[in-house]
């Protein structure tokens, strides 16, 4: 089937918009037809990180129609209106134990995972292209996805919301709800207003009585916070962060969530929790943040990490648009829509600030 894709055939360049041939569904595999794909830092950094087959085809926060399905597929069918997520093998360990986001094929599977005969799902020009990028590859006009990440939901909710629900939304949602969990009268401290930060922002504030607090540096990102629920916007580069945050929160955060991969970031939420307080660290960074060992044992605190909003997507993407349909996550505040074609106005706009989350249509 001929269709539209993002393709990457050097990370140094521009993305470009070619025509390619995606392949029939085969045995396990869905075909959905595209309508939105949100373009999220995931996508960017692994294009960044260069790879020895080109052109690669990202996008792993698909949502569209299924076209067709392949032999053995019995979750979902044509019509049905889905979300595309992370895959997961739903055999291991950690799968039985209700956390595939550490699925121990997870690599395999999610890293542009190939087809067990090697044939390609995508060509351009008759050349194969490296795709299965999440299970999808979703920066097309159609996408090949499996049952395990492929989740149906509600035809009325609009596909350029829905589809940051995949990842973004997701993981900012669920560092919050599915391992924070925090109590009326919690204090709780987002670092990083940009769309996991900000989804944090609003999946606290569907908790009664939780204050929130967001660190970040950008202005208007701060102005959006606060129309959006925060108590208080700090900028990190006008005072002590630490210092700031303890006095807003009387004392210390009771939880806190780091979305920018930034060790001294982390090092700072840290240092800002109160007794017995824990942070959630989701953003991929390099290298160790500066903590006083003695703080953490002396105060209890903990730190943890979170993929994937350590969220069985089935259930967790309906139970967020859910809340969305009652206007308790209001996520349209900030989905930015871009035809697929002005995919390189649409990561300017993500680089430079001026919107919080692109989402491409076809």
């Amino acid at each position: 089937m001929r269709t539209t894709a993002v393709l990457s055939r050097d990370p140094a360049a521009d993305f470009s918009v070619e025509t390619v041939e995606i392949d029939e569904p085969r045995a396990g595999e869905i075909l959905v037809r595209m309508a939105a794909t949100g373009i999220c830092h995931t996508d960017l950094a692994t294009r960044r990180a260069g790879a020895v087959d080109r052109p690669i085809l990202l996008g792993h926060e698909g949502a569209g129609v299924v076209e067709a399905v392949g032999p053995g597929v019995r979750a979902v069918g044509p019509g049905d209106h889905v979300v595309l997520t992370f895959r997961h093998c739903g055999d291991c360990a950690n799968c039985g134990a209700g956390r595939p986001a550490y699925c121990l094929h997870a690599t395999t599977l999610n890293n542009f995972g190939r087809r067990a005969d090697d044939t390609p799902r995508v060509l351009v020009d008759g050349a194969p292209v490296l795709s299965g990028f999440f299970g999808q590859s979703s920066l097309a006009g159609y996408a090949l996805s499996s049952e395990d990440n492929t989740v149906v939901v509600d035809p009325a909710i609009d596909p350029a919301l829905a589809a940051p629900f995949g990842c973004g939304f997701q993981t900012g949602a669920g560092a919050v709800l599915n391992v924070l969990r925090p109590e009326p009268g919690a204090r709780l401290v987002v670092y990083g207003a940009g769309a996991v930060g900000m989804a944090a922002l609003l999946a606290a504030r569907t908790v009664p009585d939780v204050e929130v607090v967001v660190v970040e540096t950008s202005s208007s990102r701060r102005e959006l916070a606060l129309e959006l629920g925060a108590r208080a916007a700090v900028d990190p580069a006008g005072e002590a962060t630490a210092a700031r945050v303890r006095e807003l929160t009387g004392g210390g955060a009771t939880h806190a969530v780091d979305t920018t991969g930034i060790p001294a970031v982390l090092g700072d939420a840290v240092a800002a929790l109160g007794i017995g307080a824990t942070v959630v660290a989701v953003g991929l960074g390099r290298g160790a943040p500066p903590i006083d060992v003695g703080d953490i044992v002396l105060q209890g605190k903990t730190i943890r990490g979170c993929l994937e909003g350590d969220s069985v997507a089935a259930t967790f993407i309906p139970h967020l648009l859910d809340l969305h349909a009652q206007g308790r996550f209001p996520v349209d505040r900030l989905v930015s829509r871009y035809p697929a074609s002005d995919i390189a106005a649409a990561l300017h706009d993500q680089r430079t600030g001026k919107v919080i989350k692109p989402v491409l249509t076809w």
